[in-house]
């Protein structure tokens, strides 16, 4: 397997083309061993490591899309040989991937159609947080309404996406046994039934069955505790029914600093935990710390020779 991590450059009008070029000279700086290989636009050449061209942008949100694509699509062929290990890849904009023709939610969902694979998930993670102790927490919806979430909520996905977290703590973080805490839906996990039934009906009945395949998993665990028992270190990492309950957790503890890890794929993929930050691009102020912590997570998860 290749040591070598793929890092693309992202929207090329965000603050990708800044913060991952200035991540890739830092850790050179700090000697980092892993070999980096960025991917970007024509004209773009951060001036460290190696870089890859996928040609030029034409300036429109289309072409944005299509270059932001394209350096993926190369990243994942390269993986998919065996040439890099892993991809780095930074910020995109959703609505310039989907003016470039693909009709999909994230980069996530994209490298999902990219490799084929039956299931991801979007895990976040830091491995060391603002207040010590480590956070990982997958998401087990992502982007959607909150008055839909039971539409997509179903014990079969909290089924898959438990079982995928499971096996990649302990594939590729080496965490044997993990405990997982499936994070409840209700305030007070619903209080014997008070406040809801979700957690006796959904959640409790997919426990026991992940219980039952002698996975360690704790819950339905109330979301205003299950967070502060995973930095304790009481769990190694927590399923979020939603996307902002695991989220405000998340960044409430580690902004800045997170990482999105995606599960599920034929190789490693990691990505800085914000966005293209059209506001700020170009205007030197981009802190590339997130971007930082991405690589270094990504070249600790290729797996050994």
């Amino acid at each position: 397997m290749s040591k070598t991590v793929a890092v693309t450059l992202g929207d090329p009008r965000g603050i990708g083309p800044e913060v991952m070029p200035s991540a890739v000279s830092k850790l050179s700086a700090e000697g980092f061993s892993a070999s980096l290989l960025v991917i970007g636009p024509e004209g773009m050449d951060p001036g460290v490591a190696s870089y890859r061209s996928v040609g030029p942008w034409d300036g429109t949100e289309a072409g944005a899309g299509r270059v932001t694509v394209d350096a993926i699509r190369l990243g994942v062929e390269l993986a998919l040989q065996g040439s890099v290990g892993a991809i780095v890849t930074g910020p995109s904009h959703k609505p310039a991937i989907q003016a470039a023709g693909w009709d999909v939610p994230g980069q996530t969902e994209l490298l999902q159609k990219l490799t084929g694979v039956p299931a991801v998930g979007m895990l976040m993670c830091a491995e060391r947080t603002q207040v010590g102790g480590s956070l990982r927490v997958l998401l087990a919806t992502t982007h959607l309404a909150l008055r839909d979430l039971f539409v997509h909520l179903t014990p079969e996905l909290l089924l898959r996406q438990t079982r995928l977290l499971c096996l990649e703590l302990e594939e590729r973080w080496q965490i044997r046994r993990p405990k997982v805490g499936l994070c409840a839906v209700n305030p007070h996990a619903s209080d014997g039934g008070l406040f809801g039934t979700e957690e006796e009906e959904l959640l409790s009945p997919v426990i026991r069955k992940l219980r039952s395949e002698g996975l360690e998993v704790e819950g339905p665990l109330p979301a205003d505790t299950v967070f502060f028992r995973a930095l304790r270190g009481k769990l190694d990492a927590v399923v979020a029914p939603y996307h902002d309950v695991g989220m405000a957790a998340f960044k409430s503890v580690s902004f800045g600093t997170g990482v999105n890890v995606t599960l599920g794929l034929p190789f490693v993929r990691t990505s800085p935990d914000h966005g293209t930050a059209f506001d700020i691009a170009g205007k030197g102020v981009a802190d590339s710390t997130s971007s930082q912590e991405a690589i270094r997570l990504a070249f600790r998860l290729i797996p050994k020779p």
